[in-house]
């Protein structure tokens, strides 16, 4: 079965907006991606500054092709193709923790 990162990210209140319009700006970054099935941006309701980035990946070798790859270059990694350092934007989140699981039961709606 699939495997779930969820990238746990600690957004302050002011720069929620901010991480939103990044994630909609990188819109189609992921999911042409060998293996990627499935991404949600999941924003706190209540209680909480942190934010979860769900994927779901075919395999954890799909996921880590992906991270050295396209995904390097999306969290600011990608060496050669931007300019200097300094030239990207502050991180919206203050903090980010990566979660691994392996999805073991899954189920869907009953189709009529």
């Amino acid at each position: 079965m699939s495997i779930v990162k969820i990238n746990v990210l600690t957004v302050p209140e002011e720069q929620r907006e901010t991480l939103e319009k990044r994630f909609a700006a990188r819109a189609g970054a992921v999911e042409g991606s060998d293996g990627f099935e499935w991404f949600e941006l999941l924003r706190p309701v209540e209680g909480t500054d942190t934010y979860l980035v769900y994927t779901r990946w075919r395999t954890e070798e799909d996921f880590q092709r992906w991270m050295t790859g396209r995904g390097q270059a999306a969290h600011g990694g990608g060496g050669a193709q931007g300019g200097a350092q300094g030239d990207r934007p502050k991180p919206a989140a203050t903090d980010a923790t990566l979660w691994s699981f392996e999805v073991v039961q899954q189920t869907g709606p009953k189709q009529a």
